[in-house]
């Protein structure tokens, strides 16, 4: 299948400000990649680096196999790209726009612009200086996906859609990976990079702190387990105290909704499922939840945690 991206040993320096260093990941074709930072961690500049917008300081790039530097305006028809800060000629309609956009990007099906306008509800014929944000937005979705490229690069491209246009919108991305184009997006928003990527990297100051799928981030994650039994609270520290990857425990005595004595037993939990299922039969629940890891939290984590930049991810976070 090969890989739609390469990066190798990447580098951007402005003077003696260094904002990427030594970036290395590979995205392979037909997939969707998700690269998620807080503002000011480099993914603005990573994709304008893979676009030739701007010329890296060092290190090697590869864009649907040909370096993008020495592949010229060929390897752009190849490319649908919606930048993070959308910039459109205002005394023309979005139709008139999008018309052009063609002739720079190449042909467009018969249908296809009026199709994707219907489905994220954009007025063509309106003035884009009258166009809220949101709408911009969306006129520029319809750029970057009308001639159904073998790459999308998308720089938060949900900024400024309401919640059903950016369901909508991840509908057109599933659509893109069934069809094999790869789609390559930037978000600090968590929950969109969670449903539409296969393959997440956390960027971090301009460095990966991880790569992985969005279940190995949760594999490496913390449950919330919380348990009431009617066991004492000192046989209840006793069986729990023994779980691996329990931590945080706190046991409370209290009574259930019909007066009767029950030990409330809650913490974190990385263990195996199977120990629990093992221990359960000993505790005597009369009740367990166990909450799913919060993928946020685990993000965040990374965002805060020093050093963690491995750039790949296996059974728990990567530290170095």
């Amino acid at each position: 299948m090969g890989h739609a991206i390469e990066v190798t040993g990447l580098h951007k320096s402005y003077g003696n400000n260094e904002v990427l260093h030594g970036i290395d990941f590979a995205v392979p074709r037909g997939s969707v990649f998700g690269v998620i930072g807080p503002n000011g961690a480099g993914k603005t500049t990573l994709m304008r680096c893979l676009l030739d917008i701007i010329r890296p300081s060092a290190g090697h790039l590869g864009v649907l196999g040909v370096p993008p530097r020495q592949a010229g305006p060929d390897l752009r028809r190849r490319i649908g790209y919606l930048p993070g800060e959308l910039i459109l000629e205002g005394r023309t309609t979005g139709r008139r726009l999008l018309r052009h956009f063609e002739d720079i990007s190449g042909p467009v099906a018969s249908g296809r612009v009026e199709g994707l306008a219907e489905r994220l509800g954009l007025d063509l014929d309106r003035q884009t200086r009258r166009l809220s944000k949101g709408n911009k937005q969306k006129l520029g979705i319809i750029q970057a996906f009308m001639h159904e490229p073998e790459l999308l690069i998308l720089d938060e491209p949900t900024s400024g859609l309401d919640p059903l246009m950016q369901q909508e919108f991840l509908s057109l991305v599933a659509e893109a990976r069934e069809a094999g184009q790869t789609v390559f997006l930037s978000s600090h928003v968590i929950s969109e990079i969670q449903q539409a990527a296969d393959t997440v990297a956390i960027l971090r100051e301009g460095a990966i702190a991880t790569t992985s799928t969005v279940a190995e981030l949760r594999e490496g994650a913390t449950s919330r387990l919380r348990i009431q039994t009617p066991l004492p609270v000192d046989q209840v520290r006793g069986l729990l105290g023994a779980l691996e990857g329990l931590d945080g425990l706190r046991l409370e005595q209290m009574q259930d909704g019909d007066g009767r004595p029950v030990c409330q037993a809650s913490a974190t939990w990385s263990g195996p499922v199977a120990e629990l299922v093992d221990l359960l039969p000993r505790l005597r629940p009369v009740d367990l939840a166990v909450e799913e890891p919060d993928l946020e939290e685990v993000v965040l984590g990374l965002y805060r945690t020093p050093g963690t930049t491995d750039g790949h991810h296996g059974a728990g976070r990567t530290t170095s």
